[in-house]
């Protein structure tokens, strides 16, 4: 079945093309893709990460499998918690400071979301789906210049003091260059096992025992009850009819569903401009900072943002990383679209798996109520927008990208370029971007005078950023901080093609 793909790299695209070659559809590319980036983007992206998978089919509503991660820690004693970390600082985006080591690994929900995806909607068999994924990690790949990039500014720190990471992803002590060869044994004959054994394995077998076991051993909250109890949910996906367009994307309890929701509202009703690009995000993520990221109830805050922006206008707010996507449409218009995360990665490697560990519970942005914080078996807050989009002229979109809380903004600007102003998609995604940040200390939260824009190196968005009276601070001329886009599309004309960011050297492929 023909189809467009748009994936981390050019072995997860191929992957994409080779299953829909033997009879696969959207789904069932997108699946083979990601599990093949979760192999092959180290220290980007893991098997043991969470995940949501958006699927608009051609002939039904669209859905979102959510996949993300979990609280851990069932039955354990409250001693327990807040034990196992370590304290990270890295020069990643300017300077952060997260929390890493067994202590952070929340319980992951990536595989579960892929696997569901796959029996509601694929067409092949599980097995044939992880097959690429499986030859990738046994055969050997060459590391990207993302993973690279990333590795380069945490290898001595975050990926250094577990000895399995360490000797995968550092020579003497120091990360591997773009393009260094890498193959992973260990990690090869897990995801045979969950190919053979079914993607439950990872959950109640004896892929989970050896998780749950390794992470108890090391002083973690991973526990086998926390597996077993986990389960990925289908919900339908959060709608927005604006100009010619009709888009879906992530519902609550995400917040990047809602909040990019809200903010294409508002531009498609003003039109996309860069001063507008400014002002929405100056609202509408200084609210997000003083409500959702301190929200005990997402899915309730989540709609109560929706509804007083539908009802009072976006100015009735009051005022004062590590991800991989995949989006794939084949030529039936059914789109796929796929956003998956480790956090920035704990460092830790199960012993004797091959399977690195997410540190979701030590990402600062997503755990603004305090580490170890929630109850045990509570969804994570995610940024994560996987979307999909269908024109008046018969297009059909799947699209999303990588980024932590950049995820909203860079696909506002994408969107708004190609759907509201009529760029052309690679126009729209090549073009440059900007992204505001907020003093986040408790005292001064979303406060929207401490508002800065961090922009890349170009003369309109200096320009737009000098009539805000904000200041700017530079990224550089292309930079991964902001996401890596990754689009598929079939034209009103039923031709496929797909389009990828250079920021973090995606691939596409049509077949």
């Amino acid at each position: 079945m023909p189809a467009a793909v748009a994936a981390p790299n050019a072995l997860a695209v191929q992957a994409g093309l080779d299953v829909t070659a033997a009879g696969g559809g959207a789904v069932d590319a997108a699946v083979a893709a990601m599990a093949v980036a979760m192999s092959t983007e180290p220290g980007v992206v893991s098997p043991l990460g969470g995940a949501f998978v958006t699927v608009w089919p051609a002939d039904d509503d669209p859905v979102v499998v959510d996949g993300n991660v979990e609280m851990p820690g069932r039955g354990l004693p409250r001693e327990r918690f807040g034990q196992g970390l370590r304290e990270i600082t890295t020069t990643y985006g300017g300077g952060l400071t997260l929390f890493a080591g067994p202590g952070s690994v929340a319980t992951p929900g990536g595989f579960a979301g892929l696997g569901l995806a796959h029996e509601r909607w694929g067409r092949l068999p599980w097995h044939d789906v992880l097959a690429p994924a499986v030859a990738s990690a046994r055969a050997g790949f060459p590391l990207g210049a993302a993973a690279a990039s990333y590795l380069a500014l945490t290898g001595d720190t975050l990926f250094a003091w577990d000895p399995a990471t360490a000797a995968l992803l550092l020579r003497d002590g120091v990360a591997l260059s773009p393009g260094a060869a890498i193959a992973d044994p260990a990690l090869a004959d897990s995801l045979q096992h969950l190919a053979d054994a079914g993607w439950r394995d990872l959950y109640d077998g004896d892929l989970a025992r050896a998780v749950a076991t390794d992470l108890q051993d090391r002083g973690g909250l991973l526990t086998l009850t926390d597996l077993q109890a986990y389960e990925a949910r289908v919900r339908p996906a959060l709608r927005l009819d604006a100009g010619p367009w009709s888009l879906a994307t992530n519902a609550p309890p995400s917040i990047g569903g809602p909040v990019l929701t809200v903010m294409l509202t508002e531009l498609a009703r003003t039109g996309f401009s860069l001063d507008e690009v400014i002002r929405i995000q100056r609202l509408v993520l200084g609210h997000r900072l003083r409500v959702h990221d301190r929200s005990t109830d997402l899915e309730r805050d989540g709609y109560a943002l929706l509804e007083q922006v539908q009802r009072h206008g976006l100015e009735s707010l009051p005022t004062s990383g590590s991800t991989a996507h995949v989006s794939v449409v084949d030529d039936t218009g059914t789109a796929c679209s796929v956003t998956a995360s480790a956090g920035y990665g704990s460092g830790l490697t199960v012993a004797g798996t091959g399977l690195m560990a997410n540190n979701c519970l030590g990402e600062p942005e997503l755990n603004r109520l305090g580490l170890h914080a929630l109850a045990p078996g509570t969804r994570l807050a995610s940024n994560m927008a996987p979307s999909a989009g269908r024109g008046a002229d018969g297009e059909v979109l799947a699209i999303g990208t990588p980024g932590a809380d950049r995820i909203t903004t860079a696909l506002l600007q994408v969107l708004g370029r190609h759907c509201f102003a009529g760029e052309d998609l690679e126009d729209a995604i090549a073009a440059p971007r900007l992204h505001l940040t907020f003093d986040t200390t408790p005292e001064r939260m979303g406060d929207d005078a401490t508002a800065t824009v961090q922009v890349e190196d170009d003369p309109q968005i200096l320009a737009a950023v000098r009539r805000s009276g904000l200041p700017a601070v530079s990224q550089g001329h292309r930079s991964m901080y902001f996401g890596g886009v990754a689009a598929a599309h079939r034209r009103a004309d039923g031709s496929l093609h797909a389009a990828a960011d250079l920021r973090r050297e995606s691939a596409t492929g049509v077949g």
